[in-house]
Formats: C-alpha cells, structure tokens, sequence
C-alpha cells in the first residue's frame, strides 16, 4: 500500500516527498507543539534525512508506511502531516495514525478534516481497525479522535492513552 492523494473540502493530503522538509520544518517549529510527544523543532536537514527515510518504505513487506503533509488549498501552504502505518496480517489490517497540525493553523478543524479524508482513504482500502495514541492531556486530539469516531480503550501504550475506531462497519 502507498499513500496516494486525497482531496477532502479544503485540503490535499499529499504524498510525502523529501522536498516537503524546508516548508515543513517550519511548519513544525513552534516548540509549544512538543508540549504531548517527545522531541524538539527539527532543521530542515533533520527532516530531509527523516522523510528520505519514510519515502524509502517499511523494510517489512507486511507493513506499510503511508505518509502525507497536508496542504490548506486556500492559503496554498502546509499545515502539518498525517501518517498511517499500516500492518497486514491474516487476522485483518490495522493502521496506526498521527497527525500533527501546526500551531498557527490549529483550532480550525483542519486536523479533524485531515483524519476522515485519511479514514476514508484507509478503509477503502480494506482496513479494519484504526489506532490512536493520545496524551491523557491532550484534550484537542481527544476531542477530535471521538469525533471521527474512536473510542479511548483506556490502555497505556507508552504514556498515551490508545484510541480504537473499527472501520469495517462505518459507512462508506
């Protein structure tokens, strides 16, 4: 499986492409957008040797890495990223997602927007179960995740509360 284009209202999801880093690392550079996951602002190097990494691929054949930025049709800048690494088995397919939205376009639904586009992208390609993984404190992911449809499972994976949505019976 790999990431294709997915046009949704105002956005385009588009593939991941190593030359997304400068405007990304931009986008990302906001430190209060570290407060719930680890890390720091990244240079533009740091994110071109990451994205020349996802581009590449899983080295695993059962396991996909589908990787976009997303793109405010509108304003015609990026506003963040969405991954789905989705794992193939004999019992059905699961994705686990993220998505991030940088803080100047925050609180404007384009995270919510971005993940029923990727949703629909993902169950359209037959996957089953769909997997979150949310700060206890990170209300505005919370928020979002119950209103695309997921349901907090109440397990600890790491120190994030995982988040479960069963696509096979969510209309198409």
């Amino acid at each position: 499986m790999a990431a294709e284009q997915i046009d949704t209202d105002r956005l385009v999801l588009v593939p991941l492409r190593v030359d997304h880093a400068h405007e990304m690392a931009g986008v990302l550079a906001d430190p209060a957008l570290y407060t719930f996951f680890a890390g720091a602002p990244p240079t533009a190097e740091v994110m071109r040797t990451r994205y020349a990494h996802l581009v590449a691929g899983s080295p695993d054949p059962a396991v996909s890495w589908c990787n976009w930025v997303v793109r405010l049709r509108e304003a015609d800048c990026l506003t963040g990223f969405a991954q789905a690494i989705v794992t193939r088995s004999v019992q059905g397919s699961t994705a686990v997602i993220s998505l991030v939205t940088g803080r100047p376009w925050q609180g404007r639904g384009i995270g919510g927007e971005a993940a029923l586009g990727m949703l629909g992208w993902l169950r359209d390609r037959g996957v089953d179960t769909v997997v979150a993984d949310i700060h206890p404190d990170n209300r505005a992911s919370a928020g979002a995740a119950a209103r695309s449809g997921f349901t907090c499972t109440g397990e600890l994976h790491d120190d994030k509360l995982r988040w479960r949505l069963h696509l096979s019976g969510t209309p198409r």
